[in-house]
């Protein structure tokens, strides 16, 4: 079978002889330094787009892309509901109250976010619904007038508490009666218990029924602090939570999730730009190994090469015999990066959950991170991206080589052979 003279002679250099064992090592090192800087780089842009599409799609599934309201109790909220679902952004809308506290329990003290809701609708708004126990009622079990509360389970796990039990919430207010002041407490039914995987929910975020909130409160039960809305594109919340405002009337100010979980969100897609640049960096480093490498193959094959010059060769042909080398270095060195590094990317949450459950240790924290697993999500456009880059480098690696390949001259290259 026809093979040209340089691809020959390239892959030829890459395997090993009875005198260039050495070289050859250097080669092994060189490929094995690639693959290893292409695995952790798919790896860890894999976790960076795990921890990102965790943050959009659970944490900020939980709380609302944008709100509006008063500041004061909404009396025809169904009319203005009506009126934002409407609008060609907005894909739902459902009602809240809120009200901050302490939860109580048999000496323990908890401060807690409760979130009044409507069942029927929270879950357009809201995916709350996907991350009940098993066994541990629904968003659905909240009837109004029964005082029910839905809780995390790291809250439930603080308290000691299951399904049925009761907690204690006191509200930041007092009530006034002829006897003093007393702060004003309600007790609640838990109902329900969640786990979500960010600590913040699981520990400080409550749920109860909207007409139970009002009725503490002392509002009509037909009453409501304001409005969720979950939009078609949750990085246009800003501006679109304020053009609806404005719609609405100028009583109506609105928020949106950018000043609650905004800061986090940048922090992430900021480090996974820095840490893609870092590690593309360690790449280079590998790929550049390649250099070291062919001069040390150009330098122990000098009078090879003065031979296949005197032959007639050409210095082309000369040149295409080394870049054929390293790029034969980069592409399977690449190669098994990829393959290495896609199936670790596929595997790691696991490996890492079975480390934890081997050693008995959290590595992540939910007293600490946003969410308490290591996730991964491996994209096709990240490997192509690191693979490639992989690959230029390598190839622009063996440009110098060969040019100094090149340009030996036979004479000079035979004087002492």
């Amino acid at each position: 079978m026809f093979r040209p003279l340089s691809f020959y002679i390239g892959t030829r250099y890459t395997r090993a002889r009875r005198r260039s064992h050495f070289v050859s090592f250097i080669s092994l090192t060189s490929m094995l330094g690639l693959a290893l800087g292409v695995l952790v780089m798919i790896v860890v842009l894999s976790v960076m787009n795990g921890f990102d599409h965790e943050m959009r799609h659970r944490v900020l599934g939980m709380v609302p892309h944008a709100s509006l309201e008063t500041g004061q109790a909404l009396n025809d909220w169904p009319q203005l509901a009506r009126q934002l679902d409407d609008q060609p952004q907005v894909l739902a809308v459902a009602p809240y109250t809120q009200m901050q506290g302490l939860l109580t329990h048999q000496g323990q003290v908890q401060k807690v976010l409760i979130n009044a809701v409507d069942p029927r609708l929270e879950s357009q708004v809201s995916i709350i619904d996907q991350f009940f126990l098993p066994g541990q009622g629904s968003l659905d079990a909240l009837k109004p007038g029964e005082f029910g509360i839905v809780i995390g389970d790291r809250a439930a796990k603080k308290f000691g508490v299951g399904l049925g039990d009761k907690l204690t919430f006191v509200a930041p207010e007092v009530a006034v009666t002829p006897a003093g002041m007393f702060p004003r407490m309600k007790r609640f039914t838990v109902v329900g218990i969640f786990h979500v995987g960010a600590g913040e929910i699981d520990g400080f975020v409550a749920m109860t029924h909207i007409e139970d909130a009002a009725r503490l409160k002392r509002w009509r039960t037909d009453q409501v602090q304001g409005l969720r809305l979950k939009l078609d594109d949750l990085f246009q919340a800003p501006r679109l939570a304020w053009s609806l405002a404005m719609q609405l009337g100028d009583d109506f100010y609105a928020q949106d999730w950018t000043r609650t979980h905004g800061n986090l969100y940048q922090a992430i897609r900021m480090e996974k730009a820095i840490i893609g640049l870092l590690l593309l960096l360690i790449v280079a480093v590998a790929a550049f190994n390649i250099i070291s490498t062919l001069v040390m193959v150009v330098t122990d094959k000098k009078s090879d090469i003065a031979i296949l010059r005197t032959l007639g060769a050409t210095p082309g042909q000369i040149m295409a015999i080394f870049m054929v080398q390293g790029t034969v270095i980069g592409v399977v060195g690449t190669l098994i990066g990829a393959l290495l590094g896609i199936f670790a990317a596929l595997n790691i949450s696991s490996w890492i959950a079975a480390l934890e459950r081997l050693m008995g240790h959290k590595f992540l924290s939910a007293e600490v991170y946003f969410i308490d697993y290591l996730p991964s999500q491996l994209l096709a456009a990240d490997v192509v991206l690191v693979c490639a880059s992989a690959l230029i480098l390598s190839f622009l690696a063996t440009l110098y080589p060969a040019w100094r390949a090149a340009r030996t001259q036979p004479a000079e290259a035979l004087r002492y052979e």
